[in-house]
């Protein structure tokens, strides 16, 4: 169908700069992705993985959702289900979803419906809880459960009632153009986004039918929650690299995730095979009391965002992120932009960044560039403990190995029949 790996590369941009990702409803998981409801399943971040592989965030997210769904009664019951062999497991990237850190999502959590306008397809991702003690970074305690009723029983009714009042949902694009001129980069840092989305929202929220105690307690969670918009970035470019797949050609990196164990990519021309390496472990900046030793190797579906072409691609954008997460200052993110940008193959002109003279993020993750500079992908990460049932401590920064691009170019020169 494409004469070159570049004319599909091309189509395979085309497809991603012309989604339009929508938010559309706030949904309970197991209705719009029918096998949660089989039984006690999950799903997680990353490849596949057994339980017995996973680290210790994973592990205690699993405990976390086997409260939650009363499935047992407390973290020793949850224990011996999931050791038993009980609890059956799917990667997030399996049912069109994403989850950030552990990714794990059950049968009744409520999650973000995004519709990609152009094409048709949905994008799913659980609800950002804020940081620190979270189900997303491991910890299952008593303050985490009683957040995640909150949420399933109180912001979700409510999100869903305000996003029935719009005319086809909120226009992701349309924010997250405003957003990146502010300072967000979609990874780690969102503020400015989700006070926009707070603005956009809150016309909806003040005309429902409903308690004002509710109200405001969802006021409240929106307006402290400086990531919220985090989990909606990332069920936006699911949407769009999904779309991208579609065309089943060229050398376009079309997803990136980490389970803990293994970091994995999918290609825009070899399906929704995974090529994997063992992850890095992130370096940055801790959490008074916490240090490096005692850091999770990285995790998570949220560097779909660097899939994208932003999050750490996008640095320059959120100079200041440079100092939360330990790499330096303005000149830093300069630098990092600048080096990804010879390994994206286009600019993403919804995207444009004002400290970058108005160049648009980058777009199209190249693996024939990976392999050929060396420069491997950088990821704006928040950094969990180790040991189940603690949480976040720090956020930071870590490289993509290069072996997974190297797997996928040889596979894709395989499949073309040249050489790599």
């Amino acid at each position: 169908m494409y004469s070159t790996i570049d004319d599909a590369n091309n189509a395979v941009i085309e497809k991603i700069k012309n989604a339009r990702p929508f938010w559309v409803d706030v949904a309970v998981a197991g209705d719009v992705i029918p096998w949660l409801k089989d039984g006690m399943n999950l799903l997680h971040a990353g490849p596949h993985i057994d339980w017995n592989d996973m680290t210790g965030p994973m592990k205690g997210a699993c405990i976390s959702a086997c409260l939650y769904e009363g499935w047992a009664a407390s973290d020793v019951e949850a224990l011996s289900l999931l050791e038993g062999g009980k609890v059956k497991f799917s990667p997030c990237h399996h049912h069109n979803a994403v989850g950030p850190m552990g990714g794990i999502t059950s049968a009744t959590t409520p999650v973000i419906v995004v519709e990609n306008k152009a094409d048709g397809n949905y994008a799913y991702c659980n609800m950002n809880e804020g940081i620190g003690k979270v189900m997303r970074f491991g910890a299952y305690g008593e303050e985490v459960q009683q957040r995640l009723c909150w949420m399933r029983d109180e912001l979700q009714p409510v999100l869903k009632a305000a996003l029935a009042n719009t005319e086809g949902g909120l226009d992701l694009s349309t924010l997250m153009a405003q957003g990146i001129t502010m300072g967000d980069e979609f990874h780690q840092r969102n503020i400015a986004s989700s006070s926009l989305l707070l603005r956009t929202l809150a016309p909806k929220l003040a005309v429902l039918d409903i308690d004002k105690d509710v109200l405001a307690r969802v006021y409240e969670f929106l307006s402290i929650t400086d990531q919220f918009f985090l989990n909606l970035a990332m069920a936006f470019c699911k949407a769009a690299m999904d779309a991208g797949a579609t065309v089943q050609a060229g050398s376009v990196v079309t997803a990136m995730t980490r389970n803990g164990k293994d970091f994995g990519i999918r290609v825009s021309g070899l399906g929704d095979e995974w090529f994997t390496a063992p992850v890095n472990t992130p370096e940055g900046l801790y959490f008074t009391g916490y240090s490096q030793e005692q850091a999770n190797s990285d995790i998570g579906d949220s560097a779909i965002t660097e899939t994208y072409g932003i999050g750490g691609a996008a640095m320059i954008a959120a100079p200041g992120v440079t100092r939360f997460v330990g790499v330096g200052g303005v000149d830093v993110a300069l630098d990092v932009s600048e080096e990804m940008a010879e390994i994206y193959i286009a600019q993403n002109n919804l995207l444009q960044i004002p400290s970058w003279n108005f160049q648009g993020a980058c777009l199209g993750l190249d693996v024939r560039n990976v392999v050929e500079t060396g420069i491997t992908p950088i990821i704006n990460t928040g950094i969990a403990h180790k040991e189940p049932g603690i949480g976040q401590i720090g956020a930071g920064t870590v490289r993509a190995p290069l072996a997974c691009f190297e797997k996928a170019l040889e596979k894709l020169a395989e499949k073309m029949g040249v050489e790599a």
